[in-house]
């Protein structure tokens, strides 16, 4: 299982009461959610029939995940048939062992990476540099965290927390051919960090990558993106090695159909990306090596509840959307799946048992945007109420809930109590004492009425 990021302690409203002070990262959030969303609104708003596109997303989704293991093994056979290699990975370990491996097994000590969760969630980076290797990212965004020694805080967009004043900053500090005239316009920075990379790709021999989609039917896997950096590394070396989560898997090409529509326009706002890249086992000589990864998938798809969120195409839709990420950020989630999604995956993969994870299923005001706007269809605020329900909870909140189900259990107690709030509602402080301060901390404790409702009708009827 992956570690918590390093630097990020304590719980989620720590880390976010942090993160609202910061007033530029408040400013970069906002400018670049609201940007997107207004993208993406225009674009779905173009198709007739989105809503049924989302509701045949679903069901695809939900039809390979009730036979997962079946449509797993088709792909490895397909897979092998092709030329390829899989290897299973049953967590973050054993996955980051078995890349280790293969690079070193090609005698090489660098790779170029293509922009991946997968490989993020189990910390592959950091498991490969311990082993001698470096990995050199080549997305955009993921190269700008990197050099900064920062942590993606977006899925689409990994430094959203930054402007281009502080990348050309950190370019101008750790990339050592960064012109020293370096402004901060976009073509400028796009210029410094294609030239960057050119010679990384040019001399790279081994590449990681993910994986949007995997296909079943003929062993394809398939990658969207935006910049032409995932293309370079997987066709130019000559070992390439994909980490997938298995949950990644689609039954038939016909089905990718339905993704493709879906994906681009809730990430990108596009009606299309500008680079679809496929590839079927090894070609052209190519060693090609697809690895596995569950890493506690299987735990979540033995929930009834939670096993939805393993339907997330990571699009970021529901980040953009979501009034909490716009005002903590990424970081403040501790985990490379931020925002809403990440609240309901990250504590399922990685269990409740730290106070950082316990604390994500309450990352979230319940407004329901993140499922409006899904292109799954995933219920978030279902499954956020489901694990704040399996959360640990302290002796007082306990307590708390028995006396309150004790009164909420009994007519003639719950009018009692009523009566009494209302005699007493003078006496009632507007911050609670001891364990209690905690509610009140960060809400108004509703006014007591002079008469309950109960009262009012059987005195007006």
């Amino acid at each position: 299982m992956s570690a918590t990021f390093l630097g990020m302690p304590g719980n989620f409203p720590k880390n976010s009461a942090r993160a609202v002070q910061n007033s530029q990262l408040r400013y970069n959030l906002r400018k670049a959610t609201h940007t997107i969303r207004g993208k993406r609104a225009s674009v779905v708003g173009e198709l007739p029939d989105w809503q049924e596109l989302r509701a045949a997303g679903k069901a695809i989704k939900d039809e390979t995940l009730r036979h997962l293991d079946r449509y797993l093994l088709q792909l490895e056979a397909a897979v092998t048939a092709a030329g390829g290699h899989v290897h299973w990975a049953r967590d973050a370990a054993e996955a980051n062992r078995i890349v280790a491996g293969l690079v070193k097994a090609t005698g090489e000590r660098e790779v170029v990476k293509v922009k991946s969760m997968a490989t993020q969630e189990i910390g592959l980076n950091e498991a490969l540099a311990a082993e001698g290797i470096t990995a050199y990212e080549t997305d955009l965004a993921e190269l700008i965290v990197q050099l900064g020694d920062d942590f993606p805080s977006h899925i689409l967009v990994p430094a959203i927390h930054r402007n281009r004043a502080e990348i050309r900053e950190i370019f101008l500090d750790r990339m050592a051919d960064a012109p020293p005239g370096l402004t901060d316009e976009p073509a400028a920075l796009a210029e410094a960090a294609r030239v960057h990379l050119r010679e990384r790709f040019l001399r790279s021999k081994v590449a990681v990558s993910g994986a949007n989609f995997m296909i079943a039917e003929t062993g394809t896997l398939v990658v969207l993106e935006s910049e032409g950096n995932g293309r370079m590394c997987l066709t130019l070396p000559e070992t390439l090695i994909s980490v997938v989560g298995i949950e990644k898997v689609l039954p038939t090409w016909r089905d990718l159909e339905v993704f493709l529509q879906l994906l681009p326009r809730s990430s990108t706002g596009e009606r299309m990306n500008p680079y679809t890249s496929t590839w079927t086992g090894s070609a052209e000589g190519q060693d090609f090596h697809l690895v596995l990864l569950d890493n506690g998938r299987t735990d979540v798809l033995a929930d009834e509840v939670g096993r939805q969120a393993l339907r997330c195409i990571r699009c970021s839709a529901c980040l953009n959307v979501c009034p909490v990420y716009e005002r903590a950020g990424g970081h403040a989630y501790g985990s490379v799946y931020p925002g809403p999604i990440g609240a309901i995956l990250t504590p399922q993969l990685r269990g409740m048992g730290s106070e950082l994870d316990a604390s994500l299923p309450y990352a979230s005001s319940l407004c329901g945007a993140c499922y409006d706007v899904c292109p799954v269809a995933i219920d978030i605020p279902e499954v956020l109420v489901d694990l704040r329900a399996k959360a640990p909870h302290g002796a007082a909140e306990r307590a708390g809930m028995r006396v309150a189900g004790w009164v909420l259990n009994d007519q003639a107690r719950l009018a009692a109590a009523q009566r009494a709030a209302g005699r007493l509602r003078g006496l009632v402080p507007r911050r609670l004492p001891g364990p209690l301060s905690a509610w009140t901390d960060t809400r108004d404790l509703p006014d007591i009425p002079e008469e309950s409702f109960r009262d009012w009708w059987e005195r007006e009827g």
